[in-house]
């Protein structure tokens, strides 16, 4: 077993030096998080040619007994040192520092340019390592720099932090790895990135601002109903006029009433709701009718479906551009979807192949893809496959933009009508009250005139 030497800071800022074996860089990094040390440099001691006796070494096992065994370096000597507010703030926002969109963007694009430069894995890490300020995010990619030097891909370590490297992302990588195109994977995850920030930019732009006034709108409406349509009553209770509130009025109060006396009832009627979607949903059957779903749903379902497509398209075209044949790399390339149904249909492809079908099929019958690309995909078949892929690809592009410009445009107009809606309620239940006081005409009737 390999012996590393490493460097760490305990929670108190005291840096600890210890000599140990482990299995991989990688397990030990992960060993000295999960004993709450921070590390600072791991090294692997050369191997020893002579057999000598050896001397037992201790693993780690726990806080208590590394510190029991390690060479302490303090800033002040012989003192134990005792760390600032300012010093203990900044220690502790280093290591619990977010990684963000934006260092993921950051890692790709340098990865990228790195691997053009012919750079191999091993420098490319650890020349973006040097570079990376967030500690966090630096302990993630020594960690997968760990798990290359100890011979394993990139994409098996990513998997471990599926909360930093979403799935799509890791599975452009693995096809990447996979197919001996890593560089081209890497400049398909630059731009997936550069796409999903630019169209949760855009989709913010619109359903933020609309979002917060529904809300004010509906906060508005209860708290006017709670507070102004009370008052009002007691107005008219007073004068004793024989003017009513308006029946929408009375209604939506006494529903607001019985909502706050009873709020346990539809509490619990949202609870067990959303309890049994989310059983439904993780069952087979059930995620299966929700990817279908997300496919067919109104505005978004058709780009969805579009994205999913195109990237299988593109893993594809990377596959049999290195030499693949047709079965291998549909069966490679599987990896960059999710979807329940398009992996039915890709299954469905896969074994057409084997019986001697043709694998477009399943896409045509589906009624997901559209005729033009299922055509093409046939032309190909007949001519160059992977030239008319490129030229598929190409048209998706297109395809993906026609249909997220239709996306901005219907989509304001589905938030307006349904703001419109809870504002009309709004002057309906609050706002004509109100204008029945302003205008008096409730003391005509109080007076008999």
């Amino acid at each position: 077993m390999p012996t590393y030497m490493y460097k760490a800071m305990t929670k108190t800022g005291v840096v600890v030096r210890n000599r140990v074996e482990a299995a991989s860089k990688q397990n030990l990094i992960r060993s000295l998080k999960n004993n709450n040390l921070l590390p600072i440099s791991i090294e692997q001691m050369a191997y020893r040619t002579n057999k000598g006796v050896k001397k037992q070494k201790k693993n780690i096992t726990d806080i208590q007994e590394i510190m029991k065994n390690v060479n302490t370096t303090q800033l002040n000597t012989g003192k134990k040192k005792t760390l600032s507010t300012k010093e203990k703030i900044n220690l502790y926002f280093a290591k619990t520092e977010k990684i963000t969109q934006r260092d993921l963007v950051v890692f790709t694009q340098n990865f990228y340019l790195l691997k053009k430069a012919n750079f191999n894995n091993i420098h490319a890490l650890n020349t973006i390592i040097e570079s990376t300020e967030n500690i966090s995010f630096r302990g993630i990619l020594e960690d997968i720099l760990a798990g290359v030097e100890a011979g394993e891909n990139m994409y098996t370590t990513m998997e471990y932090y599926s909360n930093v490297f979403p799935y799509i992302y890791i599975n452009m990588i693995k096809v990447g790895e996979l197919s001996g195109s890593l560089t081209n994977s890497l400049e398909q995850a630059v731009k997936y990135l550069d796409d999903t920030e630019s169209l949760n930019k855009k989709l913010r732009s619109i359903l933020i601002p609309n979002i917060v006034q529904f809300v004010l709108l509906i906060v508005m409406l209860v708290v006017g109903t709670l507070f102004a349509i009370p008052a009002i009553q007691n107005v008219f209770d007073e004068v004793g006029t024989e003017e009513e509130l308006p029946a929408i009025t009375l209604w939506f109060a006494d529903f607001v009433d019985k909502a706050i006396q009873y709020w346990y009832i539809p509490t619990l009627i949202v609870i067990v709701i959303a309890a049994a979607i989310i059983f439904y949903i993780n069952t087979p059957k059930g995620k299966y009718n929700f990817h279908y779903f997300k496919y067919k749903m109104p505005i978004f379902g058709e780009l969805i479906f579009a994205l999913d497509f195109s990237r299988l398209m593109k893993a594809m075209l990377l596959n049999l551009e290195n030499g693949m044949r047709i079965q291998e790399s549909i069966e490679v390339s599987k990896n960059v979807i999710k979807n329940y149904v398009m992996l039915s249909i890709i299954e469905t492809s896969l074994n057409n192949i084997l019986i001697g079908q043709s694998w477009i099929e399943p896409f045509e019958k589906s009624g997901l893809a559209k005729p033009m690309i299922t055509e093409m995909l046939k032309i190909g078949m007949q001519t160059d496959l992977p030239e008319m892929m490129e030229k598929l690809v190409e048209y998706m592009e297109i395809d993906i933009d026609n249909i997220m410009t239709k996306i901005m445009k219907a989509l304001p107009q589905v938030v307006y009508a349904i703001v419109g809606v809870v504002l009309i309620f709004f002057v309906l239940v609050v706002l004509v009250p109100c204008v029945q006081v302003y205008m008096g005409n409730f003391l005509f009737s109080a007076y008999g005139v």
